[in-house]
């Protein structure tokens, strides 16, 4: 029960803008009402853990990293700690934001409300009762404002307008300087920013027009640096003005929809409707580079501090690119599914993640680091089900377009493609756990179909169902097949033997999914009336059943007459799955809860809310009347058009027919969850809902939990017992205490001469903790010769233990391998990068090693004494060359 939400994958962007970090080393996307963080140098995203209460729009960052601001549709701001992953304070702007900003020096940031804006003083570090403190409202535009953008003294600031002007204001005010108005532009400006010099303005509208404007005296030829005023001989301030020197046009075919301007390099980049992006330098408007990257419009563009990363994010199909625009590669490119993500399912040693969504696409995702590193697009109607075969090579998808497909996860290649005799729409999926036999259900002929992975041929049609198969699993021995369906009843059939009698299983409703205990000898089964069904598998009988309709309902719909608790839909689990170790049903639904039961007692164990976004319909359990309007709920309507597409208002009826509602209806996705799945370590479980691919893992803060402990183990009487060389009692007694802290220490103090003999005397009831706690560290260690002897003694000097509970072991030995496996990729990748690297570092310390052997102080050979070679007579001169041409030698 102690899971908690850990990450969020399949959606990258949603709406809004992105923020990069001030180091430039990550990026900062808003999914839904979460904040996704992608390390773009570690290769690694993070979804931090807190929630708005609707969509963000905007996202600010201090300067020095430490605020981030978080606004939501409606005005609601989260102020959290960036670096401590906190809220600190809520505050209600109490309208839609436009944008935000802080300014360079971070004591101010200002807020587009409407046709204002509000400068505010930046709030501490710590929980204040009033954090926000409003410095000055500012007034002027005639139509909502687009875009901020502070000057690099942070003394004045731009903003843009759909009024087709930009305006300058000033933080506090100054003598000789009144807010300023730039107009000249036909169409809404997108955005305006200063020069890093002050010494001129840009301005970019949506018609792709940018406008270089200077600030000079009136009647004077000379350009002067905003934000110094002259005076004349007699003190008096000179009249200045504001004029346009030059106008430029981008692209006459796509409108400009995004933009950004680049402080550190004057690059500014432009983002289009039709998705190409240009990059012009400023002011002399010369292009340096255009690419498409998108089939839909680029909604945002961010440039890092030192102007050598772009991002880009395209709301409509969920893209998040970031390009390196000196050397034309991508430094991250990741699209989540833009329908419904599915089905779920992780690889056998737990270190992907393959989803399949409405989008007919299959994602495979990294489980460890957050990526999607291959997509498949070889299907042409939705992905019904997705299923891993033995050894995590090969995976399987099934789709309603009538095909099963397998790939290659080596070569990233459809290698096998299944097909029916007679074209059916397949909605279920199970592979034997040899990984030679594949069976898919459909729902139009109520019919399995059976191939063999070898050759791909049709082995067998199983007849019998006389309803749509909802499920198949096959039992872990492989022995048998079980399917689910919408006649009312689970079916098991013999894989190998077709003359043996089909186990019928009858239930009372229809059956929505099933699945298999991890040792195979029991079933359990979803109906439609909400309850789970446990069957005894060898003896054909019931063994239990958990009532889990009020468990699972969840909330009240926009448009539902009836309220949450007398409504009839979603009110049963439509997936369902055992944990590691078969103590624990997992299920999930057309709701917003997931369900954790314990098998032995029935009980429900804890209930997860996968999302508290109220933009979703469903999440609310009471709506409120006054949001009721005579042309329905008012959150289906967009009133001020800020969410509006251009593609929605076209009206492309034929004529003479009636176009129906002109008002532009904002659709609300249905919060649920469609797959739910544990992972083999049993250390976390993810399920595909409307938000995303949600992953739920142990909580790794719990650090009492004590295991048989006494009165004298205390950390200082273990600390005492390492000190006097007592390794093996101060080990055990740090697993007693169970306190991470003092276990490292101790663990770490141990000689490595010592660890075989330790691990021999090693008693086993503290083998589990002493393996998972080696595999929890393994990846963030440098220790890892250390680690593998650990292991390799462990596993050669109980070998006969962890073979009579590999059951129960088996969790903790897949999380085992699957950091092994990771510290072997890295290891491998660095050394094929720096192999020349290493041969010539391994050349010259041999080559010093020789010139030692001759000389007094043979056998001392120290990495100095290697380095100190380059400077000898007769190697000074390749020491010169090795300098010029900078050898690299990652780490």
């Amino acid at each position: 029960t102690d899971f908690k939400f850990s990450n969020l994958c399949g959606t990258v962007y949603r709406k809004g803008n992105l923020v990069f970090t001030p180091d430039g080393n990550s990026i900062i996307s808003p999914v839904g009402n979460r904040v996704t963080v992608f390390d773009l140098v570690n290769n690694k995203t993070e979804t931090l853990p807190f929630e708005n209460k609707r969509d963000i729009r905007r996202l600010a960052l201090s300067p020095n990293g430490n605020l981030l601001l978080s606004v939501d549709e409606l005005g609601q701001v989260l102020l959290v700690n960036y670096r401590k992953r906190t809220v600190l304070h809520y505050f209600n702007l109490k309208d839609k934001v436009r944008d935000i900003q802080f300014s360079p020096d971070g004591r101010y940031f200002a807020v587009g409300l409407g046709r204002t804006v509000e400068v505010w003083r930046s709030p501490g570090y710590t929980r204040e009762f009033a954090p926000f403190e409003l410095h000055r409202k500012y007034a002027g535009h005639y139509d909502d404002i687009t875009h901020i953008s502070w000057a690099p003294d942070s003394r004045f600031f731009l903003t843009s307008g759909k009024d087709m002007v930009a305006r300058i204001f000033s933080v506090d005010p100054i003598e000789g300087f009144k807010p300023t108005t730039l107009a000249g532009h036909r169409h809404a400006v997108v955005g305006a920013w200063f020069a890093k010099d002050m010494s001129a303005v840009y301005t970019v509208s949506a018609d792709g027009a940018i406008c270089v404007r200077r600030f000079r005296p009136y009647g004077v030829e000379e350009n002067l640096t905003f934000g110094e005023f002259p005076r004349d001989d007699e003190g008096n301030l000179v009249r200045t003005v504001w004029f346009t020197e030059s106008r430029h046009y981008a692209m006459q075919t796509a409108r400009v929809q995004s933009a950004a301007f680049s402080w550190a390099t004057g690059l500014m980049v432009l983002g289009f409707t039709n998705g190409v992006f240009g990059i012009w330098e400023m002011p002399e408007f010369n292009m340096i580079h255009s690419l498409s990257i998108s089939r839909k419009k680029i909604n945002t563009i961010a440039i890092n501090p030192s102007g050598e990363w772009l991002a880009f994010g395209s709301s409509k199909l969920g893209q998040l690119l970031v390009w390196e625009w000196q050397s034309e590669t991508y430094v991250l490119k990741q699209q989540g599914h833009f329908y419904d993500m599915s089905c779920v399912a992780y690889s056998g040693d737990g270190q992907y993640v393959a989803t399949g969504g409405d989008d007919a696409k299959l994602k495979v995702w990294n489980a460890l680091t957050g990526y999607c590193f291959i997509t498949f697009t070889e299907h042409t109607s939705a992905v019904t089900a997705v299923h891993f075969s033995k050894g995590s090579q090969v995976v399987l998808s099934a789709s309603l377009d009538g095909t099963v497909r397998a790939y290659d996860l080596v070569r990233y290649r459809n290698f096998r493609i299944f097909t029916s005799p007679t074209p059916v729409q397949f909605t279920s999926l199970a592979v034997d756990p040899s990984g030679e036999i594949v069976c898919a259900g459909c729902q139009d002929t109520f019919e399995i179909y059976m191939w063999s992975m070898q050759t791909g041929k049709l082995l067998d049609v199983l007849s019998g169902h006389e309803g749509p198969i909802s499920a198949l699993a096959f039992r872990p021995d492989g022995l048998s097949l079980a399917s689910s369906s919408w006649d009312k009843s689970v079916r098991l059939w013999d894989a190998f033997d077709r003359s043996k009698i089909v186990e019928r299983l009858d239930h009372n409703n229809e059956v929505l999914t099933l699945a298999y205990r991890p040792d195979g000898k029991e079933l359990c089964a979803s109906t439609l009336d909400g309850q789970i069904h446990f069957w005894d598998v060898l003896k054909a009988t019931a063994t239990g059943t958990i009532e889990g309709r009020r468990d699972i309902a969840g909330g009240r719909k926009a448009n539902d007459r009836q309220t949450a608790a007398n409504s009839s839909s979603g009110k049963c689990f439509n997936s369902l799955c055992y944990s590691a170790d078969g103590t624990a049903v997992l299920g999930g639904g057309n709701s917003k809860f997931v369900c954790l039961y314990d098998r032995r007692s029935s009980i429900l164990l804890r209930k997860f809310q996968v999302s508290k976004n109220q933009s979703l319909d469903g999440v609310q359990d009471k709506l409120n009347s006054r949001l009721m309007t005579e042309a329905g709920p008012a959150d289906l309507i967009d009133s001020d058009g800020i969410d509006s597409d251009t593609e929605k208002q076209v009206d492309r009826s034929l004529p003479g027919v009636k176009s129906g509602d002109k008002s532009n209806r904002v659709l609300k996705p249905e919060v649920r969850t469609r797959d739910v799945k544990f992972a083999p370590t049993g250390r976390q479980w993810a399920a595909a809902s409307t938000e995303g691919l949600l992953i739920y893992s142990l909580d790794e803060t719990l650090i009492f939990d004590p295991f048989e402990l006494d009165e004298d183990v205390t950390p200082d009487s273990i600390r005492a017992l390492a000190r006097t060389g007592d390794y093996l009692r101060a080990l055990v007694n740090a697993f007693r205490l169970n306190e991470q802290v003092v276990i490292r220490q101790v663990y770490e103090s141990i000689p490595p001469l010592d660890v075989a003999l330790l691990t021999k005397d090693f008693p086993e009831a503290y083998l589990e903790r002493l393996l998972k706690f080696i595999a929890s560290i393994m990846e963030s260690s440098q220790l890892l010769e250390y680690h593998l002897r650990w292991v390799s003694g462990l596993l050669s000097n109980h070998g006969t233990f962890v073979k009579t509970r590999s059951v129960a072991l088996q969790p903790v030995l897949r999380m085992l391998q699957r950091s092994i496996l990771r510290m072997h990729q890295d290891i491998g990748s660095v050394c094929d990068k720096n192999y020349y690297s290493l041969g010539y570092l391994l050349a010259q310390g041999k080559r010093a090693a020789e010139e030692a052997e001759a000389g007094e102080n043979a056998g001392d050979i120290t990495m100095n004494d290697v380095f100190a070679s380059f400077n000898d007579g007769d190697e000074q001169e390749d020491a010169m060359e090795l300098d010029a041409t900078e050898v690299p030698v990652s780490t």
